[in-house]
């Protein structure tokens, strides 16, 4: 849930579908009156699917309102929070539940979203619960109207990243394309190479990579990039070494773009993962 939008997909996977579904049943409000229309209204049809997201152990799924509260989580969120009870986290922000410096900019985000009322789509992020185990998801966020057009909430779902590896043929070339990643990331990315070594064209690469992994070939080298990082911060004082460790020649660079896919500086990261770690 970082603060800026940065690197996001063609929306043509499952998971824009899934909003899309979301945006023409509660943005399509004839037939209904202001009251079935607004947040509350919304909720009960939510709450009917409650029992569909709780069997989802590798979806998020929320619902907030227009101060960006809690108004409907799912078990996943509310297990990897930390909390056994859902009435835990309602009426809550991400920012009462999360660590400090990663709850102000989810937050922040959640307003974003409700304020300027677009739909956010299949968004990197890596997220951070409080129980300090980080993973890598994709999130949508599409906010909710009422029968006026005014924007009451959002609705929102984060997906792991999992390869789908026995569901597509071409899975094997990509898996050997995303190991030549994990091994040569500090290399720049070589996209004609890339394509060669799998034995497809450029648009083949990309479109194939977006259907097994939902990412794209830059995307898993971003990703492979701030998950070596993450590690190395733990155990490396100086963020310039990290960098150059992760492929960056230039240190601001670096910082720029783990701070608009984490959502915190990687001085910020260490001092989070330290501090929660005394406490």
């Amino acid at each position: 849930m970082p603060a800026a939008a940065t690197f996001t997909s063609p929306p043509s996977t499952h998971g824009t579908r899934t909003m899309n579904t979301f945006a023409s049943a509660l943005d399509a409000p004839d037939g209904l009156d202001p009251g079935e229309a607004s947040l509350a209204g919304m909720l009960s049809h939510f709450a009917l699917l409650e029992p569909v997201f709780d069997a989802m152990p590798d979806i998020v799924f929320f619902v907030k309102d227009a101060q960006a509260r809690y108004a409907l989580v799912n078990r996943t969120l509310v297990s990897r929070c930390g909390f056994k009870e859902k009435e835990k986290l309602l009426g809550k922000t991400a920012e009462d539940v999360f660590p400090s410096r990663f709850g102000r900019i989810y937050t922040a985000q959640d307003k974003a979203v409700i304020h300027v009322g677009s739909q956010m789509v299949d968004q990197l992020e890596l997220h951070l619960y409080p129980g300090r185990q980080p993973g890598w998801c994709l999130t949508c966020k599409q906010p909710l109207r009422d029968a006026a057009g005014r924007v009451v909430g959002l609705a929102g779902i984060s997906r792991d990243l999992r390869a789908d590896e026995s569901s597509h043929p071409a899975y094997s070339r990509l898996a050997t394309v995303v190991q030549y990643l994990q091994e040569n990331y500090v290399q720049p990315l070589n996209l004609k190479q890339l394509a060669a070594m799998a034995d497809m064209s450029v648009a083949q690469l990309e479109r194939y990579f977006h259907k097994v992994f939902h990412l794209t070939p830059r995307q898993v080298l971003l990703k492979t990039r701030l998950d070596a990082a993450t590690a190395l911060l733990v155990s490396h004082d100086k963020v310039t070494d990290v960098a150059a460790l992760c492929g960056y020649t230039d240190h601001s660079a670096f910082t720029r773009q783990f701070k608009a896919t984490v959502g915190v500086t990687p001085t910020e990261y260490r001092m989070l993962l330290h501090g929660t770690s005394r406490g």
